[in-house]
This record gives C-alpha cells, structure tokens and sequence, in this order.
C-alpha cells in the first residue's frame, strides 16, 4: 500500500469562527492544487471542516507572512478572528513571540498574546457611508456601509432571533449596489449595557457564522459615528463571548483600531490526503 500524504495542523476558533492553520514554511501544500484543496478540508462532515484555512508562511519584513482564504478558496485581504488565530498559533509553535507581527494582503499587522486572548492592530477602516438605502425584495432596507479589511454592510434590527440571516444577507452580500465584490452583511441589536449583539452572513463561506472580527469592528464604528459611543465597544457575536473594539476617533473617520478576543486550539492533528481528495 503507497504512503499517503499527510499534514499537520491546528484547528482553532476565534469567538466561534473556526479556521484550519498550516506551518506552510516548508511548503506542505500544492500550490497547484490549492483551491481545490481548501474547499475540500473546508468542508464540514467530510473533512476537518472550517470557515477558513490559514497558511503560515516566511517574511523577510515580519515574524511570518499568512495567506487567508475563505471556505470555498476564495482569498480575502484580512479576517479579524484569522488574524488573532494565526497570530497565537504563530506564539506557540515558537515562530513569534508574545509581542509581534505578521505580513499580509492588508500590509503589516502587529498583535499581542495576552493568555488565550489575542488583540490585533486592524487596518485602517475607509469608505464609512451611513445610512443609505437599498432596494430589496423585502423592500427599502437602510443600512451603513464600511471596509475594515473588507466590505462590509450593517442593518439595524429590534431584535435578532427572528431575522433569516440566510436570505436576507445573501441578497445583500449580492446585491448589485455593493458592485461587483459584494459585501459581508452585519445584522446588529443595541444591548442596554451598550454593547452589539450581531449576526454575520459572510463572503466566500456563503452561510451565517458564528463570529465575524471585521464585521465586529464595522458595527463598533458604525455605532460610533452614529451614536458618538466611546471606545472601547463590546460586540456580542453569535458563538459567545465577547470581542473588544479598540478605536481613536478622527475627524476623518477612525484610527488606531484593535480587535481584542479569544484564540482557542481546538485541537492538533495530522490530515491524511483522504481529507481533501473529493
């Protein structure tokens, strides 16, 4: 019987979004074939199963370069949860210490390990537009708009439970006002202690999931500009727990904006080529 191939990797999870990271500094995976290999570890039930699939890779201007890439191999610039997952992952495997940086799509990004929790110094966000109106099917839905990494629009809703973050976010996310890359769609509740409860329905995963970091930090500034709420802002995300958003308001807009949350190691373990064979 011939050797199959395998690789090694953590699963992990920040606030509920999960990712699969690779040591890829020696090049464990097929760039040839890597599209087709993220969807197929990416697939729940069948495989390990993520939101996304991390690669750790060499820089020559930080401790390590990632390469993010949503469910279905799609690439995105930057994942606030992925970025406090492999900063972590980075820390423990013995490639960084607690205080460091990493090179990315988005630039250089520096992070700190503080236990399981991690806080990530986030691009800076652009194009806030608030309170605009867009045509569904549903009807007029106002809704305000902002890219912290990547696109992302924000709904008001009185309550959560009963909103079909399915339907409703895929019609947005394709929706032809946002062009022709889309927008991951942010449902959010003001809370009476002052924090945002949010549902997310994101690009490349094409589903809700159970935290969004870039999602969290455009309802915390959305809530800011519209509402002056001070930093830091608590956001209440669908999988638990609670992520932090750090923030400097300028007459431009925002600085100096932090993603403060867990990164918890699910588990380690080695893939066999059968996880991503279909």
């Amino acid at each position: 019987m011939p050797m199959m191939k395998t690789i090694p990797f953590y699963k992990m999870s920040g606030a509920g979004n999960d990712f699969i990271l690779i040591d890829n500094r020696e090049t464990a995976v097929d760039e040839a074939l890597l599209r087709a290999f993220i969807q197929g570890v990416c697939r729940r039930r069948l495989s390990a199963g993520a939101d996304g699939l991390i690669l750790l890779e060499t820089s020559e201007h930080a401790d390590f370069k990632w390469r993010y890439f949503n469910a279905d191999g799609s690439r995105a610039e930057m994942c606030g949860n992925g970025a406090r997952c492999v900063s972590r992952f980075a820390y423990l495997k013995g490639i960084a210490g607690k205080i460091l940086s990493f090179e990315g799509d988005a630039g250089i990004v520096k992070a700190e390990i503080v236990g399981d929790r991690v806080k990530v110094n986030m691009p800076r966000p652009r194009g806030l537009i608030l309170d605009e109106t867009v045509e569904t099917q549903a009807g007029p839905v106002s809704l305000s708009r902002l890219n912290t990494g990547v696109p992302h629009a924000v709904v008001e809703a009185s309550e959560l439970e009963g909103v079909d973050v399915r339907t409703r976010g895929r019609e947005l996310r394709f929706h032809a006002h946002f062009g022709p890359e889309g927008a991951n769609v942010n449902f959010i509740r003001f809370e009476a202690d002052g924090a945002i409860a949010i549902r997310t329905y994101e690009r490349g995963v094409e589903d809700e999931t159970l935290a969004c970091g870039t999602g969290a930090i455009a309802a915390a500034l959305v809530a800011a500009a519209k509402n002056r709420r001070p930093s830091p802002i608590r956001v209440l995300p669908r999988g638990g727990g609670d992520l932090t958003i750090h923030f400097q308001r300028k007459e431009d807009g925002f600085d100096d904006v932090f993603l403060e949350g867990d990164a918890r190691v699910i588990y380690e373990g080695v893939m066999w080529e059968e996880a991503w064979i279909p």
